[in-house]
């Protein structure tokens, strides 16, 4: 397992400068609310996957400043730097094994689970952030998932400004009918095979966790049975003037959801709030361990501002883990474990 060793970033959102040695275990970083924490795990999660969680490259630049750079080290002695300097180019710059992309390879993207204060809030948000949720996750194990992703939300407005348009005819929408079937498709299939591995394994997780003998389960809202691209096919051409008139499309991967059930009735009807946020703690586990039984890779960890919103048992709990971990908070937990305290002020 490789780990962060060294993490320097410049330009950095409300950073200028800063420089700090990580823990292969579990590093804490802490600080008020403003100071900077979630820019780190930000620029940690660009270094590993190649784009921000949080915004576009852009956004990350410090006010007043012509361009932002990001270092990472590794314990094998290998290192890799990120730039941005928008005068001279739109795009990032990546730096590893002494190699420039203007996008991260494949090759070099570093698993990661990140668990953000909206992960908690996962099952009573909208559809979007469910499917978002398990796209992130799926992306990172298959890299077609991720390309497919984009081809099909291109495909998407393409067909949504024809529908805004007065006069548009049945063969204009074809192609991208054509299009949006065959990327949904593939998209439909592979969040169905995930969202079935997790359901696999959901249970088990969630009783751990609370140690109950309640039954917990998730499902994909649309079934995948038969010719998937046929049926969306069929599906897109029969909505055609119901789309027209909403001047968006209102059916397919882009509309599923991902659904929760707490002893055989909805999660969100029946689970306490407390019962909500272990389901949610067992998805995250259940993250890390799949993305590890598939790439045999520990993924590093990264805990955005979660701590003060759980509990002291599932807090510990999560500074349980075997992979490297680190976490910003407000405040240090009260723990036997050991780890290393980085202080912004």
């Amino acid at each position: 397992m490789s780990v962060v060793t060294k993490l320097s970033v410049q330009n950095i959102r409300s950073h200028d400068s800063f420089v700090t040695d990580l823990s292969p275990k579990t590093t804490i970083i802490t600080g008020i609310n403003g100071s900077g924490k979630t820019s780190l795990i930000e620029a940690i999660y660009i270094a590993l996957q190649g784009t921000s969680f949080k915004g576009a490259d852009k956004d990350i630049l410090r006010n007043n400043k012509p361009w932002w750079r990001i270092d990472i080290a590794f314990d094998d002695d290998s290192k890799r730097v990120i730039t941005f300097d928008p005068s001279r180019s739109s795009k990032k710059q990546f730096i590893i094994d002494e190699k420039i992309n203007y996008r991260m390879p494949i090759k070099h993207k570093y698993p990661v689970v990140l668990f953000e204060p909206d992960d908690l809030r996962l099952l009573n948000g909208s559809p979007t952030r469910r499917r978002q949720f398990i796209d992130r996750f799926i992306s990172q194990l298959d890299p077609l998932y991720s390309a497919t992703l984009h081809k099909y939300e291109r495909a998407l407005k393409q067909r949504n400004n024809l529908l805004k348009k007065p006069y548009t005819q049945y063969d204009e929408l074809f192609v991208w009918n054509v299009a949006l079937s065959e990327y949904g498709a593939y998209i439909i299939e592979k969040r169905t095979l995930f969202i079935e591995q997790i359901n696999s394994q959901l249970n088990d997780s969630y009783n751990a966790i609370a140690r109950s003998k309640d039954f917990v389960s998730v499902h994909y809202s649309h079934t995948s049975i038969g010719d998937v691209k046929q049926k969306l096919m069929h599906e897109f051409h029969a909505q055609m003037e119901r789309d027209k008139i909403l001047g968006n499309t209102s059916v397919g991967p882009h509309r599923h959801d991902v659904i929760f059930q707490f002893n055989n009735s909805p999660a969100l009807s029946v689970a306490s709030r407390g019962e909500v946020r272990t389901i949610v703690l067992a998805l995250k586990f259940l993250e890390v361990d799949i993305i590890e039984q598939i790439t045999n890779i520990k993924p590093i960890i990264l805990l955005d501002d979660v701590f003060s919103e759980l509990d002291s048992k599932r807090q510990e709990q999560l500074l349980n883990s075997d992979n490297q971990t680190i976490i910003t908070t407000t405040h240090k937990p009260i723990t036997k474990n050991e780890y290393q305290e980085i202080i912004i002020k």
